[in-house]
């Protein structure tokens, strides 16, 4: 067999499997594309909203959940996925590159986070919302630990029902908003399967207690309100 058609076959079906799954934009403004013995991410140019989004953060920060899908497909595959953040800098657009790079065993967790990118995101809170457990609490914020950020929990506000929380970034890159794209995916994939409930925003001006709770050099990305 043709050893570019091999590579190229999984590669595709990867990219299938990543697109079904949930994401944090209704729009998708970025693109996979399967190139020889690659798969890129890339900024679509004719779904991309300047005028709403000036300097691509929203876009980085949703591309960088995409990433996390296609991972999680490429392990159920078998594949090790090694991705590449803003390879090219000749090339601003190619957001992220993944090389399948030998085979992997599947871990109970992976197979866990896979199977939620097949549900719905259950968009919360409702009236009855109260907050996770310090457990669920806790899994959560290693989530986001292991694709390189950090998820602090808030003080109650009056008015607010559940947990309110926010995702970080040492710096404000637009590398950083990849990451906290990342994160955040792996936080709401892992809230699905313990059955909490997300609703964010990526603005963080003015939110009352965040400059008490992060450390220095950290930047808030993302606000959560998890129950």
């Amino acid at each position: 067999m043709n050893v570019s058609v091999a590579i190229r076959a999984p590669a595709e079906r990867l990219v299938v499997a990543a697109t079904m799954g949930p994401t944090i934009h209704h729009l998708h403004a970025w693109r996979f594309t399967v190139a020889p013995g690659v798969i890129e991410l890339r900024a679509d140019p004719v779904r991309f909203r300047p005028s709403r989004d000036p300097v691509g953060r929203g876009l980085r920060i949703s591309s960088g959940a995409a990433l996390v899908n296609l991972r999680l497909a490429a392990a159920q595959l078998g594949h090790e996925a090694v991705v590449r953040l803003l390879p090219d800098a000749a090339r601003p657009s190619v957001l992220a590159s993944v090389r399948l790079a030998g085979r992997h065993r599947t871990i109970p967790e992976e197979r866990l986070l896979y199977a939620a990118t097949l549900k719905p995101f259950r968009a919360g809170p409702t009236e009855e919302a109260t907050a996770p457990s310090g457990h669920v609490l806790k899994v959560l914020g290693e989530a986001a630990r292991l694709e390189g950020a950090a998820l602090h929990m808030l003080s109650s506000t009056e008015g607010t029902s559940g947990q309110r929380a926010v995702l970080t970034t040492f710096g404000d890159s637009p590398m950083e908003w990849l990451r906290a794209g990342q994160a955040l995916q792996r936080v709401l994939l892992s809230g699905i399967v313990y059955a909490v409930s997300a609703s964010f925003s990526f603005a963080t001006h003015g939110v009352h207690g965040l400059e008490e709770t992060i450390r220095p050099g950290e930047v808030p990305q993302v606000m959560l309100v998890l129950t």
